[in-house]
């Protein structure tokens, strides 16, 4: 964590990391959950994150599901070659479909040249390929290629974890 961070906050920090490590709680208040246990109010614990995220620290709390079980067994990263003067207008667009989990921009790489993905999930094939298509529309002529990686296997997802000496043990 950065140099930026005071002393009382990396301390804080590191144990706000080891109570979230596997994600908040299903609790009413997740944020009074936290507070109690790194013994702040909740104001300052949202002021510890939102400094966390102004830092650099961390990007974003989020909820991560697991999309296999609530049925969306394909999964496509469809990445697209799109004019660049376009895609700061663009990008914002297709991340907002219903149907993105995430969308991003990425800069070309030799021998690969799309600059635009997002990530498609569905409950058959035929699905996303329909998102695919819905995307290559609303992208229209500003797109050159594009292609979908389609995912073969399920990776953990885990959030940040500590190890070592310093990481204090889990408390739930």
């Amino acid at each position: 964590m950065s140099g930026c961070i005071s002393p009382s906050d990396l301390a804080q920090a590191r144990r706000l990391v080891a109570l979230t490590d596997a994600g908040l709680p299903l609790v009413e208040d997740p944020w009074a959950w936290l507070a109690e246990r790194l013994e702040l109010d909740v104001a300052a614990t949202l002021a510890l994150l939102q400094r966390l995220q102004a830092d650099g620290a961390i990007r974003r709390i989020a909820a991560v599901p697991n999309h296999y079980r609530l049925g969306y067994r394909h999964n496509g990263m469809t990445v697209w070659d799109v004019d660049d003067e376009a895609l700061e207008r663009l990008g914002p667009l297709v991340g907002t479909q219903p149907f993105v989990s995430h969308c991003y921009r990425r800069p070309r790489q030799p021998g690969w040249r799309y600059n635009l993905f997002a990530m498609v999930h569905g409950r058959n094939a035929g699905d996303i390929e329909r998102d695919r298509q819905a995307i290559r529309t609303l992208l229209g002529e500003v797109c050159r290629a594009d292609e979908m990686l389609v995912s073969s296997r399920i990776l953990k997802k885990t959030g940040l974890r500590l190890t070592g000496a310093s990481s204090p043990a889990r408390q739930r």
